[in-house]
């Protein structure tokens, strides 16, 4: 890990505020989408609002990769592709697919959202290709974590792509009510696209087999949590025939 100070506050303070934010969100919901509400200042349209933090995370990646120290072996590209596989479809595409687009979206959940884009991608970019140095060689992609972690984070993107996909389908063009999902993991847990995204940067953690992957599931983990208990609270409160053998987040457990 480098020795950079700039570098290490930005990690250390990534790592507290992940703490801090954990129990904040059991009992204040982030105001977008099911949850928006007034009270959160200016408003973007719910697919510009996604645009402009979620892009953020793809460009600089790809800049630290461009600009970086490190020699630009196959493993590097690999976790670029990796990134931007996740990224490109979530800035991109994600945003003008959504049937709710021009739902409002307050400006300081994009704002949150583009900070954290912004320091978890130089942090991510500039150990990958700045600090690592000679660690990832082609005999990298051979290893046990490396193996482990790529299938990982394979599995965890097909199952938030199919994921979205179900939630998309309860949906016509215009229609905006909610519906109960009963598709795919939907049949046992109410977020199987958290739980897909959870999977995606845990497998990420351990492929890259870094403090900034490990940073980065952490993250994850305490953002969507949270917001999976709130779905899964909220689909009861407001769905009397809601399943109620289905948990919230991880299957048969919670």
């Amino acid at each position: 890990m480098s020795h950079d100070p700039f570098f290490q506050v930005v990690l250390t303070v990534s790592l507290v505020m992940a703490a801090i934010v954990f129990p904040i969100l059991f009992f204040i919901a982030a105001p977008y989408g099911r949850y928006s509400r007034r009270g959160w200042g200016p408003q973007l349209p719910n697919w510009l609002g996604w645009l402009s933090m979620e892009s953020i995370s793809a460009i600089v990646m790809l800049a630290m990769f461009l600009m970086g120290d490190a020699p630009r072996t196959i493993t590097r590209l690999i976790f670029l592709m990796m990134w931007e596989a996740h990224y490109v479809h979530r800035a991109f595409i994600y945003p003008f697919w959504l049937r709710d687009k021009w739902k409002p979206m307050p400006a300081l959940v994009t704002l949150m959202g583009a900070v954290f884009n912004l320091c978890n991608a130089y942090l991510n970019g500039r150990y990958l290709f700045d600090f690592s140095n000679s660690r990832y060689t082609v005999a990298w992609l051979t290893m046990p974590r490396f193996v482990v972690g790529a299938l990982l984070f394979l599995t965890g993107f097909v199952i938030n792509r199919h994921a979205d996909n179900v939630l998309h389908g309860l949906r016509a063009e215009g229609e905006l009510d909610y519906k109960i999902p009963r598709r795919g993991l939907y049949r046992y847990i109410s977020c199987p696209n958290y739980f897909g995204e959870i999977l995606e940067w845990s497998g990420w953690a351990i492929a890259t087999w870094s403090l900034t992957g490990l940073a980065f599931a952490i993250w994850t983990f305490a953002n969507l949590a949270p917001r999976a208990r709130a779905h899964h609270k909220w689909y009861h409160q407001n769905f009397k025939e809601y399943p109620p053998e289905r948990k919230a987040l991880l299957p048969g457990l919670w």
